[in-house]
């Protein structure tokens, strides 16, 4: 962060950083590092096999093959040209589901980690965007599954000629879904790319607004190159990105206003060196006033020339 550090009194009158005293030698990060990392893929584990026991593997591909078969020839089904295909396609879409439950978690445990090394202004900008990245992410995944999927899949379907039937290949499915599951919830992001970017001084509000035009294209340019080309799924990237991109603007004004570091306040000064301070002025006052009178009245010992 570009903010100065949050200074406090210390003992001894000089400022103390907010920080200091919590430094813990390299391989206690490194064993920190590691229970972390643990526990999150316990978790991840745990709802991998939650998942495995119910829906299943195969109920888990039929749901997210769904949107793609309703819209196929009468008849038409997925087919595998693999001969493990059957097994090992489920069983990705049974992890990558596990990752999706467990991500919450998995995001807590890294928020957990870097915590203690940050100022409190910046604690307040960094746990709303830990909880807002992971909400953002998974409505962009559910946008594409619930909206996207089912509009290309009837958008395609509607220009395929007769004479072809269309059967996919499960492994092409599954590899394809998943890289629009990706860009929809990485392109859900764009608020707190925004937000991060005004947030540490990259660029400011006034640029962001200036830059609204440029974004618009470039936002159509992604969408014509990362998605199917059809215009369907074009626009159902652009345009949440060009809405997101406003929202973005909007809610870093909030954020740069509430996140602030505190300003920095001079350290007070010693109660003793205080009184020290005093009683050598009114010492240094009393000698001086004594002096002129002294200077002014002539000695009493020595008698006027």
């Amino acid at each position: 962060m570009s903010e100065p550090d949050n200074k406090t009194a210390g003992a001894g009158g000089s400022p103390r950083d907010e920080l200091e005293g919590t430094e813990a030698p390299f391989v206690s990060h490194l064993i920190e590092l590691r229970d972390r990392l643990i526990r999150a893929f316990i978790a991840i584990a745990i709802a991998f096999g939650a998942l495995c026991l119910w829906p299943g593997p195969a109920g888990l591909y039929d749901f997210l093959a769904a949107p793609l078969v309703a819209h196929l020839p009468k008849g038409a089904t997925l087919i595998a040209t693999n001969v493990i295909s059957p097994v090992l396609v489920p069983l990705k879409i049974t992890l990558m589901a596990a990752l999706m439950v467990a991500l919450p978690y998995v995001l807590y445990q890294v928020w957990a980690f870097v915590a203690p090394g940050l100022y409190s202004h910046e604690k307040k900008l960094v746990l709303p965007l830990v909880i807002s990245s992971t909400i953002l992410f998974i409505t962009g995944v559910a946008f594409c599954y619930y909206l996207v999927i089912p509009g290309m899949s009837r958008f395609i379907q509607a220009f395929a000629p007769t004479a072809i039937t269309a059967a996919p290949d499960i492994e092409q499915y599954f590899g394809f879904v998943l890289t629009l599951f990706l860009v929809f919830g990485i392109a859900f992001e764009v608020p707190v790319a925004v937000i991060v970017l005004a947030r540490i001084g990259i660029v400011s509000i006034e640029q962001l607004k200036k830059f609204r035009g440029y974004f618009i294209v470039a936002a159509f340019i992604i969408a014509a190159v990362v998605t199917p080309p059809d215009v369907i799924s074009q626009l159902a990237l652009a345009i949440p990105m060009v809405i997101l991109y406003e929202l973005g603007i909007v809610a870093a004004q909030v954020f740069i206003r509430t996140t602030q570091a505190p300003p920095e306040t001079p350290a007070p000064q010693p109660a003793a060196a205080a009184a020290a301070e005093g009683s050598g002025a009114g010492r240094g006052g009393a000698s001086g006033a004594g002096g002129a009178s002294g200077a002014a009245g002539g000695s009493p010992d020595k008698p006027p020339a």
